[in-house]
């Protein structure tokens, strides 16, 4: 059974009675089978950036099926808290992201992302914004490698 405390050789304590619910569970997930994750488990654990070398391959390989995949909250929360993830969290993961890149590209295309009249405080803007930015600095990414590239064969 492998979990996020196995992997990563790390036992956290019992939070304890005052703890809050986030901390609690958080903990709780730590000990979960990570094949029994559900998508609001992958929502919380990688909204607190908790076992994300574990976490974001299973989390991308959701997107890739259903990119507005959807925890407690709304859809494209699990989608929202991915995007929020440093670049390094991606640096094993130049493929996963480049399939990510093109699967959020495609949605940025229909409705409601293309619609140029969403408002600042829409949540569908916000997270426009947020793919924007994410699929931006994929091809930021790429050009550098491919300089490097050009660089090393010249």
């Amino acid at each position: 059974m492998t979990t996020i405390e196995v992997l990563e050789r790390d036992v956290w304590p019992d939070p304890g009675p005052d703890a809050t619910f986030l901390v609690t569970r958080c903990t709780q997930l730590r000990h979960k089978p990570l094949a029994e994750f559900t998508v609001e488990d992958l929502r919380i654990m990688l909204g607190q950036e908790i076992g994300v070398s574990a976490l974001l391959p299973r989390a991308v390989d959701v997107l890739l099926r259903d990119p507005l995949a959807e925890g407690d909250y709304y859809p494209g929360d699990l989608l929202a808290n991915v995007l929020r993830l440093p670049d390094a969290a991606w640096s094993s993961l130049r493929v996963e992201r480049e399939r990510l890149t093109a699967v959020l590209t495609q949605l940025l295309a229909v409705p409601p992302f293309s619609d140029p009249d969403l408002k600042p405080r829409d949540p569908d803007r916000l997270l426009r914004d947020a793919i924007t930015t994410f699929v931006g600095g994929a091809e930021k990414q790429d050009r550098r490698r491919s300089v490097r590239g050009r660089r090393r064969a010249g």
